[in-house]
């Protein structure tokens, strides 16, 4: 059974965000400001909790200003020191020392899977995480962290599941469940964006996964699946053949910001735990309700 350290990670980054257009016409969605700092370094910062210290970012054609965003920028350093703000300058030192952070371009919109597999040269031999760079988890989550303890105890990948409605499974993976121990899950079978009456359970993938460097075999196996893309999920299935994977059952404190609706909630409530904005914020929204339900 392993025990070897889980430190790199990989971050699909290379999406166009169009159910953000026009926002994204010229900025990737990943740099969309969630309170006052863009939702990709919600992903890093939460990377970096977990023990992660080299992040592989999948990038493609008008992502340059990801790496901007985590490179140092020495002209607004000396601005900032000049007027003595040394909190922020400090934050955005901070930035560049997060991790070693490196990126890639995917070439073609293949498909998730495809980006993964870009990122074998990367990642080598060693056991990985996956995380979209779409999907932000609160501060307080300990999902990935859970995760990575899991394969380390197990030798498995695991990828994180939470419970939908059967009318909203078709917009994700959904897993065939073998057996439920608390809130591991051992997988029988995957599938990608099955219709409800077609899902084996109602148990969706989101989008954490700590990887054996098995998968890139598969990956290299399988052919393009739903939508005419190469499928994460289908390289998964292929996986179960020969090796197994659990499923990490979680609730809550996840924000799906490729969604409107979502990226408004995460804005809501990752800003009243702030301690510099909750304590107003809240008292606003309060009175905003009040005033709209009167």
């Amino acid at each position: 059974m392993t025990q070897t350290r889980v430190t790199k990670a990989v971050i699909p980054a290379a999406g166009l965000g169009t159910r953000f257009l026009p926002a994204t016409k010229a900025q990737p969605k990943e740099m969309l400001p969630i309170v006052d700092k863009p939702a990709i370094q919600y992903v890093v910062e939460e990377a970096v909790r977990s023990g992660i210290d080299d992040i592989l970012i999948i990038t493609g054609r008008g992502k340059r200003t990801l790496e901007d965003h985590f490179d140092r920028n020495f002209e607004l350093e000396y601005y900032l020191a000049d007027r003595g703000k040394h909190d922020d300058l400090e934050g955005v030192r901070d930035l560049a020392e997060l991790a070693d952070i490196h990126y890639v371009r995917q070439g073609e919109p293949l498909g998730l899977g495809h980006a993964v597999s870009v990122a074998r040269k990367h990642v080598g031999d060693s056991p990985f995480v996956v995380m979209l760079g779409d999907d932000i988890m609160a501060d307080h989550s300990t999902v990935l962290s859970d995760m990575i303890d899991t394969h380390i105890e197990t030798d498995a990948s695991v990828v994180a599941l939470m419970e939908f409605p059967l009318a909203e499974i078709s917009s994700y993976g959904c897993v065939d469940p073998e057996s439920i121990d608390g809130n591991l899950v051992k997988l029988r079978g995957i599938v990608e964006k099955p219709a409800p009456a077609d899902a084996p359970s109602n148990l969706a993938v989101m989008g954490r996964y700590v990887f054996t460097p098995a998968i890139f075999d598969a990956l290299e196996d399988i052919r393009p699946g739903v939508g005419g893309e190469i499928q994460l999920t289908d390289a998964i299935a292929l996986l179960l053949r020969t090796d197994p994977v659990l499923g990490f059952v979680f609730d809550g404190g996840r924000f799906d910001i490729g969604n409107k609706s979502d990226y408004l909630r995460a804005t809501v409530e990752l800003a009243i735990e702030r301690e510099d904005l909750g304590p107003d914020f809240r008292a606003f929204l309060i009175d905003l309700v009040d005033k709209r339900l009167r």
